[in-house]
């Protein structure tokens, strides 16, 4: 384990902005790790307005697993709190942050939950954007100090284990539970479907 942090930390250092570092850069970083996270509901939402059925069912699966997922990292960081570099004294920091437990990412666990259900589910274009995103907000906020590289590969073994427990259950009751919600949108948008706004 102690080789395990010492190559954490110094891949951290590789990483982590300085300040030499033009502020160009780290304005730009900071932008990433803060407000890129946006397009994962907004993506979701717009699966849903105007996706087919089965988009729709792979994006209430989508979140579904990311929900469950961030469960799972709450348990991790009760169980085992990692610090955060500025909490060490690692690096440098230019966001503000809590000093909680930093392993796994909660953002790299959304974006790798999110993109790894929809590529799974064959809705390819929203996947391949969360994906892009998702490995920029996770050098983002290893460059500007709140997370360490691996925080961000644990947030993908997280995303994987959470899908293949979502698996099983999703069999059982996925389509059942995308119907029952399709029913409640259809009531409450109804005007915009009949006009050809939105998806029925």
């Amino acid at each position: 384990m102690n080789t395990l942090e010492a190559f954490n930390q110094a891949l951290f250092l590789m990483i982590n902005a300085t300040p030499s570092t033009p502020a160009w850069q780290i304005d730009i970083a900071r932008m990433i790790a803060d407000y890129v996270i946006y397009l994962v509901p907004l993506s979701l939402i717009a699966i849903w307005l105007f996706g087919d059925g089965n988009q729709r069912e792979v994006a209430v699966r989508a979140f579904s697993v990311a929900m469950l997922a961030l469960g799972l990292n709450q348990i991790i960081g009760l169980v085992w709190p990692h610090p955060r570099p500025f909490v060490l004294g690692i690096g440098h920091t230019f966001l503000e942050h809590a000093p909680d437990s930093s392993f796994p990412s909660d953002h790299g666990t959304l974006f790798a939950t999110i993109a790894l259900t929809l590529l799974l589910g064959g809705v390819r274009r929203y996947g391949m954007a969360i994906l892009l995103s998702g490995l920029a907000v996770a050098w983002a906020r290893v460059f500007v100090g709140v997370h360490f590289p691996l925080d961000m590969v644990g947030a993908v073994i997280v995303a994987c284990v959470a899908f293949l427990l979502i698996a099983p259950l999703w069999r059982l009751c996925g389509a059942a539970v995308t119907g029952s919600l399709v029913k409640v949108y259809r009531k409450l948008l109804a005007r915009p479907i009949e006009r050809g706004w939105l998806s029925s």
